[in-house]
């Protein structure tokens, strides 16, 4: 069967002031009127029912994470005892699953991703899993055909073209992973785009639930035996301890350092679906319509001689703006954030400078 491995643990500093450490972005609804989480869990719809969803969060945020999905039993919600990167948390996942499960398919997928294309997505994992009954040790994401040169993701280039499976009705190119490169910079990532054979490393992957458990077991074989002993001890009452005290022991790394650039089967689907990776307060001009000035506008807004701004507030609160271009305007009830769009990146200094100053009841 097919099961999801939700990662929402993240932080969301870029979009402060609205995220905040209780309650960080993929528990806010930047897309839609739903989560970012809650859109995610469903766009798997019937593929992956709601009892077959592993949420992967800090503990700090289970109580949150429960009120979102009620209907979700408590073991279905993990929350982490320190950040450990996505490598541990993907390896738990896993060895919880093999319990009920011993030929597992997981679909391992960030809880902040924009894809409209849900029938299409299901039919790309449907795909995937496909690929796994022919060979159960392949390790499969997903590329994201670049639109410009990025230099902000990851890439994966592709190999060897891979012929699609028998009686497999619908497929998309799929390839082998030549290698993975990391975020360039400049000429290396115009040098990418027009290659024609870089993909942006979608972070979304698919894999039976054994094979991941025996990469990690190869390539961070310390890490695999602090996860066998707090996964032996699910279900039981020393259970919280154990996973406090092994979770914290590991060395955190991302699966990609751990074991995708490691691993010699690994493939690649060139994605059918649009994707985004809701980065920063930018992604809103990506995902919500501008007006005339090119403006998007997620408030009450007043606008005189204001062009390509991003503005959002609550509602019943009006923003005027006056002789502003290429801002990130955000109010919140206790903080208003107003920045040059090339700044982005900044907001992080924001928070941490916040931080410093032991003004905790704005984080």
């Amino acid at each position: 069967m097919i099961h999801a491995v939700i990662m929402a643990g993240g932080s969301g500093t870029r979009f402060w002031p609205e995220s905040r450490a209780a309650r960080p972005k993929q528990l806010l609804p930047l897309a839609g009127e739903l989560s970012m989480l809650q859109t995610t869990v469903r766009r798997l719809g019937a593929l992956v029912p709601l009892e077959r969803v592993l949420i992967a969060t800090n503990e700090a945020l289970v109580p949150a994470v429960a009120e979102q999905f009620p209907e979700l039993e408590s073991g279905s919600i993990l929350g982490e005892p320190c950040k450990r990167d996505t490598a541990p948390c993907i390896g738990l996942a896993a060895l919880l699953i093999l319990r009920t499960d011993h030929d597992a398919t997981m679909v391992v997928m960030p809880a902040d991703h924009v894809i409209k294309e849900e029938e299409a997505f299901r039919a790309a994992l449907g795909y995937a899993d496909q690929l796994l009954l022919e060979d159960p040790t392949r390790l499969v994401t997903f590329g994201i055909r670049p639109t410009y040169p990025a230099e902000s993701f990851g890439y994966a280039e592709r190999g060897e073209r891979i012929t699609p499976p028998k009686n497999v009705e619908q497929h998309w190119n799929t390839y082998r992973v030549q290698r993975f490169r990391e975020k360039p910079q400049g000429d290396l990532a115009r040098e990418f785009f027009e290659a024609g054979t870089f993909y942006w490393n979608s972070g979304i992957f698919v894999w039976k639930a054994k094979a991941i458990v025996d990469a990690l077991s190869r390539f961070q074989p310390e890490m695999a035996e602090h996860l066998r002993r707090i996964a032996d001890t699910a279900g039981t009452p020393a259970f919280e301890e154990t996973f406090r005290r092994e979770f914290s022991a590991i060395k955190g790394i991302s699966i990609d350092f751990a074991v995708m650039e490691q691993a010699d089967n690994v493939v690649v689907i060139e994605a059918p679906f649009s994707w985004d990776d809701v980065g920063s307060w930018q992604a809103m001009a990506r995902l919500h319509p501008a007006d005339s000035q090119g403006n998007t506008v997620l408030a009450q807004h007043l606008g005189i001689d204001t062009a390509r701004c991003i503005v959002r507030g609550p509602d019943g609160h009006l923003i005027v703006t006056l002789g502003l271009q290429d801002c990130v305007v955000v109010h919140t009830p206790d903080a208003t954030l107003i920045a040059d769009k090339s700044q982005e990146e900044a907001v992080r200094q924001v928070v941490k400078q916040i931080n410093e100053r032991g003004w905790d009841a704005f984080l």
